[in-house]
């Protein structure tokens, strides 16, 4: 069974730094594409940034600079450095992992709240 799990959320001051991370199990087909979304309430979830196996990156316009993913093949695991966070950047933020060849996929993490206020 493929799970997909969140950890680093919190809240955190404008300003500040939050590392979240996303591990995940039960995958075999290991070439594939995963990325960071997040939803606020009333709002469609957006990409924030995503990677592929082969370490190529595209980042939202609203976070180049500020955030940079990053995966570990090894370790199935994939992060999001999150610094200089504005209160904008609030959100549940989901780990996603998709695959376009066959076999597809397309997998979620729970969510993880992020907060940033004072």
């Amino acid at each position: 069974q493929v799970q997909l799990v969140e950890s680093g959320g919190g809240l955190v001051q404008p300003g500040g730094s939050l590392r979240l991370s996303c591990a995940s199990s039960g995958i075999v087909f290991t070439v594939n594409t995963m990325g960071w979304y997040r939803q606020t309430p009333g709002k469609q979830r957006e990409l924030v940034a995503a990677i592929t196996s082969g370490g190529m990156i595209n980042y939202a316009d609203s976070v180049k600079g500020r955030f940079t993913i990053s995966r570990d093949n090894a370790k199935n695991t994939m992060y999001l450095q999150m610094n200089s966070l504005k209160p904008e950047d609030t959100a549940v933020y989901y780990c996603n992992m998709r695959r376009s060849s066959l076999p597809s996929y397309d997998y979620w993490g729970q969510g993880t709240q992020v907060t940033v206020s004072s």
